[in-house]
C-alpha cells in the first residue's frame, strides 16, 4: 500500500515515515529539504521510500509535478497524510499579510489541492482510502500568538469533515489528528519556562510523544479504523 506524506524531512514527518516503513507501507514523501536523517531513512528503505523535493507554497504545479510526472497515474495511492506546515506566530495586532498568505498557501491551499488529486487517484483505482490531516491543539484552546496558525488548522478541520461527508459513499475516509504540544523545530524558540507552562495545562504534564501521533495515524490508515471518518482525534497529553 502506498501513502503520500508531506513534511517528511524532520520532526513528526520523519517519525511518521519511519513508522509507516517499518509497518511495510510504501511511502511517497515530499519536503522542501533533504536532511541527513531523511537520507539515512532512504538508504534503509531504498525500495519502499521515494522522495521528492517540493515547496508547498506553490499549489498550482501540484498536479503536473507530483501526480503526473512523479507518482504517475498507474500508481495507486491508498492514503494521504497532510503533515507539512508553516508557523507564523505573532499577536493579532501585529499581523503581516505577506507571511499570513504564505502560511495559508502551505497549510491550507496546497493540502486542499493535494486532497483533490489524491481522491481522483483513489477513484481511478477504485480504492477505499484514508486521508489524515495533522491539526493542532491550538485550534481548540487558546495560546497567545497562535491565532493565525490556529486558524489554518481550523480551516483544515472543517475541510476534512466535509470531505468525509462528500466521499464517504465511495469508501474514502477523512480525519484530523489533533496533535498536542510537541518538542519540534517550531517550539525550539520557546524557553524552558514557557514550555513548562504549556505542559502544566495538560493532564499528563508533559509534551505529546511523536510516536503516539505516528501510531494513531497508522491505525487511521488501516482497515481496523474503517468506521472512523469525519472526526478530530485528539492526541494531546490530555490538554482538552
Amino acid at each position: 500500500m502506498n501513502i503520500l506524506l508531506t513534511g517528511i524531512s524532520k520532526g513528526l514527518g520523519l517519525t511518521v515515515a519511519t513508522t509507516l516503513l517499518e509497518a511495510g507501507y510504501g511511502v511517497y514523501g515530499i519536503s522542501r529539504t533533504r536532511t541527513d536523517s531523511l537520507s539515512t531513512l532512504i538508504s534503509q528503505f531504498p525500495t519502499q521510500l521515494k522522495w521528492m523535493e517540493y515547496d508547498l507554497e506553490n499549489a498550482a504545479p501540484i498536479r503536473k509535478n507530483i501526480f503526473k510526472d512523479w507518482i504517475g497515474l498507474k500508481t495507486p495511492i491508498h492514503g494521504f497524510i497532510n503533515n507539512a506546515a508553516f508557523a507564523y506566530d505573532d499577536i493579532i495586532t501585529n499581523i503581516n499579510v505577506k507571511p499570513l498568505e504564505k502560511m495559508f498557501r502551505i497549510n491550507v491551499f496546497s493540502p486542499m489541492v493535494l486532497t483533490k488529486f489524491v481522491i481522483r487517484h483513489m477513484l481511478l483505482h477504485n480504492i477505499e482510502g484514508s486521508i489524515v490531516h495533522i491539526s493542532s491543539i491550538s485550534a481548540h484552546t487558546g495560546y497567545k500568538g497562535l491565532a493565525m496558525y490556529a486558524s489554518t488548522k481550523g480551516a483544515l478541520e472543517a475541510f476534512s469533515k466535509n470531505t468525509a461527508r462528500e466521499w464517504g459513499e465511495r469508501g474514502i475516509r477523512s480525519n484530523c489528528l489533533v496533535a498536542g504540544f510537541m518538542e519540534t523545530e517550531m517550539s525550539a524558540s520557546l524557553t524552558e519556562d514557557q514550555k513548562n507552562r504549556i505542559y502544566q495545562r495538560t493532564s499528563l504534564k508533559k509534551p505529546t510523544a511523536g510516536v503516539s501521533v505516528a501510531e494513531t495515524i497508522l491505525f487511521l490508515l488501516a482497515g481496523k479504523s474503517q468506521s472512523i471518518t469525519g472526526q478530530n482525534i485528539h492526541v494531546d497529553s490530555g490538554t482538552i
